[in-house]
């Protein structure tokens, strides 16, 4: 098992999961994070620490295409571990339908 990241975090991105990962496992895109499933511990300190609850354990059913998409862009995207501020306008894509399709970008972050 593993903990990925969810649709939830596009244009959310909220940092607080980071500072708390023991083996500082995410990856910074554009728009959101992902964590790496090889690196991940599963010690599960992230996943209540996300305000999006975006983070979930890869046990549960239908995320299949967020563990590749974690996958692939961890191995993409630069390392990140310090929190910064998310986007301003974060809160008001909380919790939005279809925000995969809409607003992914598979750009890269800044990292740390």
């Amino acid at each position: 098992m593993t903990f990925i990241v969810t649709d939830n975090c596009i244009r959310c991105k909220y940092m607080d999961c980071v500072e708390v990962c023991p083996v500082d496992c995410f990856y910074e895109g554009e728009n959101m994070l992902v964590i790496h499933p090889d690196e991940c511990i599963d010690c599960g300190v992230c996943e209540p620490e996300c305000p999006a609850e975006a983070i979930k354990a890869d046990t549960e059913p239908g995320l299949e295409k967020w563990l590749e998409l974690n996958t692939k862009f961890a191995s993409l995207w630069p390392n990140i571990t310090e929190k910064r501020d998310g986007p301003a306008d974060g809160e008001k894509f909380d919790g939005k339908e279809g925000k995969y399709e809409k607003y992914f970008s598979p750009e890269p972050g800044e990292g740390d």
